[in-house]
């Protein structure tokens, strides 16, 4: 019989630093079967901890995204619409496509200067005051504002998006969960009825309801609502706490922040680094085995859910070597923080940028940057991983 390992056992410090427990699991071997410490639709589940299991788990095609293919769904797909992490392919490869038209590595290139222009401009405001909330002056409107701007999402609408967003990301109850998804549904329906109406107005959300492929395919309205969603939750949540959780990292191990500071050159590799030791998700979206298989010698029944943990396989040190020391110089190609294979985060390059431009501009405006005090509680639920809070001076 298959031992089950209960996360709830280990308390509300698993919350706050989930490492040493993916290390003790680790030593045990790469996959488990595992309970959940929180209410979950799947309160069960095999969890991958291993780096190259999780890699080869992350590409391989018996593993599914698509729950309705062993019997499930999720509040996202039922209440707003499939998008790309609950579809396989053909459909997976068909919507790929479409959106992929729209939101090129041009654009994203070409948003650079307006990037820097909201970022000035944030930091105009917070510097003055001499200490402020990190996450609520810089982390959060840098990239909620640049992803409502890509998207053509009115500035009017922006406020109520922070709650909604965390609310569906790191749920604090189910029905809370629950309106907040019907929230989200029924405003993104608003929104691209607008766009259908007002033509060709230049932004990312407008161009996806009127693309076209060569062979006349179309995105439906359903299937419009569900890339608004995923596009916009997964395009500023997971930004929010890169930045967040990268400054934390910095502030705390003031030999690698002296060694920034004295050379920006190592910027994008400090960005990579700062994705592999605490990136801003912990584990992927639940993929379900569509038959029988193994990973790492462990065999998973039909039907069965997998989680891959991204932030275990991050701290695994059979690829990283002395995994739990942050290291701005250390090679990190290879790392999962962005997934792998055909599921590869497609907004990977915007944050990139984001996070490398909200980092060296705060660097280069606050050089006495410092913590005010520890930060606040980490996210619920094991998808995200950040603070609700990072107060800092200067």
């Amino acid at each position: 019989m298959t031992q089950v390992i209960d996360l709830g056992e280990f308390g509300d410090g698993f919350r706050r630093d989930p490492h040493p427990v993916y290390a003790r699991l680790r030593e045990l071997g790469p996959v488990h079967r595992v309970r959940f410490p929180a209410r979950d639709r799947h309160h069960e589940s095999w969890l991958v901890v291993g780096y190259e299991e999780a890699r080869a788990a992350l590409a391989d095609p018996r593993l599914v995204k698509d729950g309705r293919r062993v019997g499930t769904t999720f509040l996202d797909e039922e209440l707003i619409g499939r998008h790309l992490l609950v579809v396989d392919p053909p459909q997976h490869t068909r919507l790929r496509g479409l959106v992929t038209r729209a939101f090129t590595a041009r654009r994203v290139e070409e948003l650079r200067p307006r990037i820097q222009e909201i970022t000035d401009r944030l930091l105009d405001e917070m510097l003055p005051r001499g200490r402020a909330d990190l996450v609520e002056s810089l982390a959060y409107p840098l990239p909620i504002t640049v992803i409502c701007e890509l998207l053509g999402v009115p500035e009017l609408d922006r406020a109520e998006f922070r709650k909604l967003s965390t609310e569906v990301v790191a749920p604090t109850s189910s029905e809370s969960e629950y309106d907040a998804f019907s929230r989200l549904a029924e405003y993104f329906t608003e929104l691209i009825e607008d766009k259908r109406r007002a033509g060709p107005g230049g932004d990312l959300l407008g161009d996806l309801v009127r693309t076209t492929a060569e062979d006349g395919d179309r995105l439906s309205p359903q299937e419009l609502r569900g890339m608004a969603f995923l596009l916009l939750i997964a395009g500023h949540e997971t930004t929010v706490n890169l930045i967040g959780n990268g400054v934390l990292a910095l502030l705390t191990h003031p030999d690698q922040l002296a060694a920034l500071r004295g050379d920006m050159s190592l910027l994008g590799g400090a960005v990579e680094e700062m994705l592999r030791y605490e990136g801003p998700v912990e584990n992927a979206t639940f993929r379900f085995a569509a038959e029988p298989l193994e990973i790492g010698g462990t065999p998973i029944a039909a039907g069965e859910a997998v989680l891959v943990g991204l932030t275990a396989a991050g701290h695994d040190g059979a690829r990283h070597p002395d995994p739990d020391r942050f290291d701005i110089r250390r090679d990190n190609r290879g790392h999962l923080a962005f997934g792998h294979g055909i599921h590869y985060c497609l907004g990977a390059p915007l944050a990139r940028v984001e996070a490398r431009t909200a980092i060296r501009s705060l660097l280069e405006r606050a050089p006495g940057l410092a913590l005010d005090g520890g930060p606040g509680d980490w996210l619920p639920g094991m998808l995200m991983r950040g603070v609700r809070t990072l107060p800092v001076r200067w």
